[in-house]
């Protein structure tokens, strides 16, 4: 991979991350509930966070540590998109960021595998790892406050 193509790869990445961290601020403002408020609030900050971890990112230093299996509870799988409004209740709320990380894993998983450079795909896996940490808190919250009420 040339540098040039190395520096899009990574810019494209920033932008998805912080385009993730703005919509997360959006739902923040907007959402009713003070629960969501705070955990829209959390997430945002960690989403700014993977943007400074590819920011910082040297082909040379990545960690070689092993990837950690996340559990995917496969919930967000079976339900359907949405789009954000202000009246969402709270399943509503979750569902719509569940399916947001749900496809950020997927996007990192097909960056990760579309790479020919070892340490740029693991950047990529470690990402998709992230946004699947981000996808069980969500789901979880979902069984536990969803799913008992049904």
């Amino acid at each position: 991979m040339d540098n040039t193509e190395f520096k899009k790869l990574i810019q494209f990445a920033m932008d998805k991350e912080e385009e993730a961290a703005a919509f997360y601020r959006d739902c923040s403002e907007r959402a009713s509930h003070k629960e969501m408020k705070e955990t829209f609030i959390r997430m945002a900050g960690e989403e700014e966070g993977h943007k400074s971890k590819i920011e910082r990112f040297n082909r040379e230093n990545i960690e070689t540590g092993a990837l950690k299996k996340i559990p995917n509870l496969k919930i967000s799988d079976y339900l359907l998109d949405m789009t954000f409004r202000p009246n969402m209740n709270y399943a509503e709320l979750l569902v719509l960021a569940m399916k947001r990380e749900e496809k950020a894993h997927t996007m990192y998983t097909d960056l990760a595998g579309q790479v020919d450079d070892p340490s740029v795909s693991k950047l990529f896996q470690t990402l998709a790892q992230e946004e699947l940490k981000h996808k069980l808190r969500l789901e979880t919250e979902y069984d536990d406050e969803v799913q008992k009420e049904n």
